[in-house]
């Protein structure tokens, strides 16, 4: 039980510094620091802390998010998303879907079809990369900046010919999804797929998910985006209101 405690105060330490080393850890636990040494050794594997290498700072990991969300918010928002993916789908015909944060991908928890693309792909429960997806780059946009510095670290996969796998390129496109308001991507993670996407937020403002409308380029082609982007934002801004956001 003892370890557990001390487990969570790490934990608790984190989320108030935001970062903190093993000595400074080590030094609020009251305890020696190969003692704190284990325990965020035991608590990276389990990818609820991350390290920062070229300064040896502790940081929350991605794992904390899966369980908050977990917890609390995949419930809500599968609850109180089905009516707003409904009305955008019906709107729209196209597919809309609404994704939540997974360690270091998007898992779409909601789904709805609209009546153009019956042949669609489900989406549903399915986890898609960060970076080559319009809901992916919205939830990276809105990271912690420790924590999507962490992920842009990594080597990126290329999906497509137009895959952004170049880590100031992406940074760039993260700026203009906080900027506009949502995110875009043509062809990125499929040849033949375009995506609108724009967060979702609690009540403190935070972003919680992202909410798409995807759908083949020939019927979401330049002409039409822009009245996509329009639809999609409003979408997001309702399904945050349901979530408490704004009251």
């Amino acid at each position: 039980m003892q370890s557990v405690d001390r487990a969570v105060s790490v934990l608790e330490i984190l989320a108030r510094h935001g970062e903190a080393g093993v000595t400074e850890i080590a030094d609020e636990l009251d305890v020696h620091k190969s003692t704190a040494f284990r325990l965020l050794g035991v608590l990276e594997n389990r990818g609820l802390v991350a390290q920062a290498k070229e300064r040896g700072k502790y940081y929350l990991g991605a794992g904390v998010l899966r369980l908050a969300g977990a917890a609390a918010v995949r419930l809500d928002i599968s609850q109180e998303g089905v009516p707003v993916c409904r009305e955008l789908a019906d709107e729209l015909g196209e597919t809309a879907n609404i994704a939540v944060l997974d360690e270091d991908a998007a898992v779409n928890i909601m789904q709805a079809r609209g009546t153009a693309s019956v042949t669609a792909q489900n989406w549903l429960g399915r986890r898609t990369p960060l970076h080559a997806t319009a809901s992916g780059k919205v939830l990276l946009a809105h990271m912690p900046p420790t924590l999507r510095e962490g992920l842009l670290a990594r080597s990126l996969p290329r999906f497509t010919e137009r895959t952004i796998t170049g880590t100031s390129a992406l940074r760039g496109e993260l700026e203009a999804v906080i900027e506009q308001g949502y995110a875009l991507t043509v062809e990125e993670l499929e040849r033949g797929l375009t995506a609108v996407a724009t967060p979702v937020r609690a009540h403190d403002g935070r972003v919680i998910a992202a909410i798409s409308v995807s759908g083949p380029v020939y019927r979401l082609d330049s002409d039409r985006l822009p009245e996509l982007a329009k639809r999609i934002v409003a979408a997001g801004a309702e399904l945050s209101r349901r979530m408490g956001y704004g009251f």
